[in-house]
């Protein structure tokens, strides 16, 4: 299942925390961004998906050392719509910032030194996608769409920027 048809899912499941308006929110902060840095939407969609491929390694990892709850509870405390500087260092180390701006610099033309001002917003919004999957009970309470997110095999059905054009398609209809 793509990682959008588990954000449907939980839209459609009173008991998680999805909603279009969340989804809304996160197009209408990526449009802004947009605007305000002079760049296409679509670009800092694409951005967002280097940035997912990221996230979910560094989240896997943290999953591996400190459990699934810490996990659930760091994509709670960040995701949003406001900047973090805090959690882009609690996710990547120096380097890891380094090769991801590189990376995305190369395949979107937005300039490195942009990219690095724009992690910190770019970031919590990756983890609002991932936060629509948290069931209401609770911060014990399983969260589908994280799930999903680390438990992709790496044959390219989990993407955020595929996510974020979907859920764009989704709240035209």
């Amino acid at each position: 299942m793509s990682l959008f048809n588990t954000i449907l899912s939980a839209i459609d499941n009173p008991s998680q925390a999805a909603s279009p308006n969340q989804l809304s929110a996160i197009l209408g902060t990526v449009q802004q961004l947009s605007q305000s840095n002079q760049a296409n939407p679509e670009t800092l969609q694409t951005a967002m998906g280097i940035i997912g491929r990221y996230t979910r390694s560094s989240l896997r990892d943290k999953r591996a050392a400190d459990g699934e709850a810490a996990v659930a509870n760091l994509v709670d405390r960040y995701s949003g719509t406001s900047a973090s500087r805090e959690v882009v260092n609690l996710l990547f180390n120096t380097s890891q910032v380094q090769a991801m701006t590189t990376e995305v610099a190369e395949r979107t033309g937005i300039p490195a030194t942009t990219l690095q001002n724009l992690l910190p917003s770019l970031v919590p919004l990756v983890l609002q996608f991932l936060q629509t999957g948290q069931e209401t009970g609770g911060a014990a309470s399983r969260n589908s769409v994280l799930s999903a997110f680390l438990d992709a095999d790496g044959d390219g059905d989990v993407d955020i920027h595929d996510a974020m054009q979907q859920a764009g398609r989704y709240l035209q209809s």
